[in-house]
């Protein structure tokens, strides 16, 4: 292990000579505010973590000074950082002047220090106007930035600000494909663009703590439970002080009226906080005995405070970036945060005019539980960043280059530091293995493991988390970016809440099974489950026959008869998540006797269980075999020796299989007149042996109205597994306000 560390770190250092890197990289990492450190500390942690590559140098400005903030420099020092210079940077003022006045005083101030200090590159952070300060000093003094954050969108003068920054930077480290893209318009070097999350999701996806109750209590009271408090974060809108300050008041009134025990932070340092903070004290919120005010928490106690909370209001980015990990109802008040990517987690109020308005969402999103979003980040953003610094060639001309359109298509040029491919983590519950593969948004299976499906819960649980703990290790190897976990199971599923109400008599102790909370728990992703009926039929519509259809039917045809209905482009679960139970559709009174205890059931004629069984009947009674034929002794009849009799000329056999061919094309029939599908799917082993004999039934038995449907066999390899696939890749959120 030692020898291969060594190894390893030869090759970096080999890597950095040939970039002209031949000395230590000195990092200058500039940090502003409690907002700006949550996401820089990471990074910090990791430079400082390889004192052989960097060296690392911090300056402190802006709010972190100020004791009315909370004097926040401190936690830097507890985070055990030396900090190389502190500069008092901001006018105090209530105005917009006194911002303008701020930048001025930092770029009086800057100077001195950036001469001192001589870095190789600046990391800058976000759209704050103190660090357009910062960029603005290192870009004339040919000092390289690195700018974190760059190309999202929002609202206010910070969207300014950060394309501002955006131009001035030499290198970009942004968190989602969208801002990616942004930069690629505006002109920036694809090359010099690093998509790799969020740093403080690093921290966020890997916080355990099981005290957090005596956080909770610390910061809110002995007696607060958990999701049953709120935390309020709200700052001034600087492009429209007075409306912010209104809404801020009516904020307040609603959240008195909800009582319930509320966290309030003081807001940022911008035009307009001072204003705010009155109307705290004009409420009483310092000494009203539902409220706790606070000028700061420290980054990691925040993390549980959020993670815990029965809901976060306000206007913050916080709210919708890093609070989407835990799930944590959010509701956005205001124009802040407009064009910012959110999770389903958020609700968005566009004109928080009125106490009621608000007082409204707050009764819609308290205490609800989101599936865990990872929009903004899945974990490993800071080794992608180290990666991408070691890269950096300092010989390479300081000028920036710009793009001009032709903008460069959205392939990585270089996969390792630009762009991983989006996936999904399938896993397939069958009733004699699991599956789980790596599934990519083209529905091309990267990587697939497979094992015999334990008997009791336990085992059966514990080799799930095994296989896709193992399968998301192996997705980073493979440049595979894993959005979530979908998973095909047989039986009644609640997709809702991720459970498995009832499942098949193939499938032993699996009723009333929450797989979505061990899951997501353990692997800190979202999580989707479904019927193995229901994921065929996605699959065929994202990657099959039913792509583009409004209206199909898929139908399996393997050990069991199941299926999936898909109507005006949506998945039909019913009310009691019992639709598309298609292979228990009665086509006869006084059929055979189907696993669901009742009779002349589609699955009792046409299922492979139910050939094994006719093909057992011909063996006992030696009307199985014919010329061609042959079995060991201890061969096991199956469904497949009745089809082979049958294309070898048994006639009871082949009657066997045209009788189970048409009680399948009635229950065909039978759907036609239900729903009135343009495309019937057959899917599965048995599928391309009915076939024509469900089309001759239709032609038959079938109104002439629906005559016309079509019927096709399924072109899918494995439904199960792009099925589930499908569950993350097609509902994974990305909706944007």
């Amino acid at each position: 292990e030692v020898y291969f560390k060594n190894l390893s770190k030869q090759k970096q250092k080999e890597v950095m000579e040939k970039n002209g890197n031949n000395h230590k990289l000195r990092v200058c990492v500039a940090t502003c505010n409690r907002a700006d450190y949550s996401k820089l500390a990471p990074i910090m942690f990791g430079i400082k973590a390889e004192p052989q590559f960097f060296e690392l140098d911090v300056v402190v400005l802006g709010s972190h000074l100020i004791d009315d903030y909370g004097n926040t420099y401190r936690m830097i020092e507890q985070d055990d950082f030396d900090i190389h210079t502190r500069l008092h940077t901001i006018v105090r003022g209530e105005d917009e002047a006194a911002m303008v006045e701020s930048v001025g005083l930092a770029l009086v101030k800057l100077p001195d220090v950036l001469n001192r200090l001589k870095p190789d590159i600046m990391i800058v952070h976000g759209d704050r106007f103190d660090a357009l300060a910062l960029a603005t000093s290192a870009a004339l003094m040919n000092i390289r930035i690195l700018h974190i954050e760059g190309g999202e969108v929002s609202g206010t003068i910070d969207d300014s600000i950060r394309h501002a920054i955006t131009k001035l930077a030499h290198y970009h480290v942004c968190c989602t494909r969208s801002a990616e893209q942004h930069l690629i318009a505006m002109c920036e070097d694809h090359d010099r663009i690093l998509l790799a999350g969020c740093p403080s999701y690093d921290k966020l996806l890997s916080a355990k703590n099981k005290d957090y109750m005596s956080i909770i209590r610390m910061w809110l009271g002995e007696d607060v439970k958990t999701r049953d408090y709120i935390v309020a974060l709200q700052h001034p809108v600087t492009t429209d002080i007075k409306h912010s300050i209104k809404m801020f008041e009516l904020t307040l009134d609603a959240l008195i009226s909800f009582n319930k025990r509320t966290l309030v932070l003081f807001p940022n340092v911008d035009a307009g906080d001072k204003e705010m903070v009155r109307v705290m004290r004009k409420k009483g919120i310092e000494h009203h005995p539902n409220f706790r005010a606070v000028k700061h928490v420290p980054f990691d106690q925040f993390i549980q405070l959020v993670a815990h909370a029965g809901c976060m209001i306000g206007n913050s980015s916080c709210g919708v970036r890093e609070v989407g990990a835990f799930g944590t109802p959010v509701i956005n008040l205001g124009t802040r945060q407009t064009g910012r990517e959110t999770g389903e987690n958020v609700l968005h109020v566009r004109d928080a005019d009125t106490q009621d308005k608000i007082l409204h969402a707050l009764q819609l999103q308290f205490g609800k539980q989101y599936p865990c979003s990872k929009i903004y980040g899945d974990g490993n953003a800071v080794p992608r960043i180290l990666k991408f610094l070691k890269s950096i060639n300092l010989k390479e001309p300081l000028q920036k280059k710009f793009c001009f359109p032709p903008v460069k298509d959205n392939i990585s040029q270089d996969i390792d530091h630009i762009l991983e491919t989006q996936s999904a983590l399938a896993v397939d519950l069958g009733g004699t293995n699991l599956r789980v593969a790596i599934v990519s948004m083209k529905g091309e299976i990267v990587k697939k493991y497979t094992q015999l499906n334990p008997k009791t819960y336990e085992d059966r649980l514990e080799l799930i988390l095994k296989m896709c703990v193992e399968a998301a290790s192996e997705a980073v190897n493979v440049n595979c970016r894993i959005l979530g976990v979908g998973i095909s199971t047989g039986g009644r599923v609640n997709p809702r809440e991720g459970i498995v109400l009832h499942s098949t008599k193939l499938i032993q102790e699996w009723s009333s099974v929450d797989l979505r909370t061990p899951i997501s728990d353990a692997l800190h992703l979202p999580v989707w489950v479904d019927n193995d009926g229901n994921c065929a039929a996605l699959a065929e519509r994202k990657f099959g026959h039913g792509k583009g259809i409004e209206n199909f039917v898929t139908l399996i045809t393997g050990t069991g008869i199941g299926g999936g209905i898909v109507h005006q482009h949506e998945l039909i679960h019913g009310n009691s998540f019992c639709a598309a139970e298609l292979g228990h559709i009665v086509v006869s009174l006084d059929g055979p006797e189907c696993l669901c205890g009742s009779q002349g059931c589609i699955e009792a004629y046409a299922s492979g269980i139910a050939l094994q069984r006719e093909a057992k009947k011909l063996h006992d009674e030696d009307l199985l075999l014919v010329e061609g034929m042959s079995m060991k002794k201890e061969e096991v009849v199956s469904a497949a020796h009745l089809i082979q009799a049958a294309k070898l000329g048994n006639t009871k056999a082949d009657g066997i299989l045209r009788t189970a061919g048409t009680a399948l094309g009635l229950g065909v029939v039978n759907i036609l007149h239900t729903m009135n599908p343009s495309l019937v799917i057959l899917s599965g082993v048995l599928a391309s042996h009915y076939v024509n004999a469900v089309k001759d039934v239709i032609n038959r038995q079938a109104l002439s109205s629906v005559k016309t449907v079509e019927v096709v066999v399924s072109n899918l390899a494995d439904p199960a597994l792009l099925g589930a696939a499908s569950l993350v890749l097609d509902y994974t959120t990305r909706r944007i306000y």
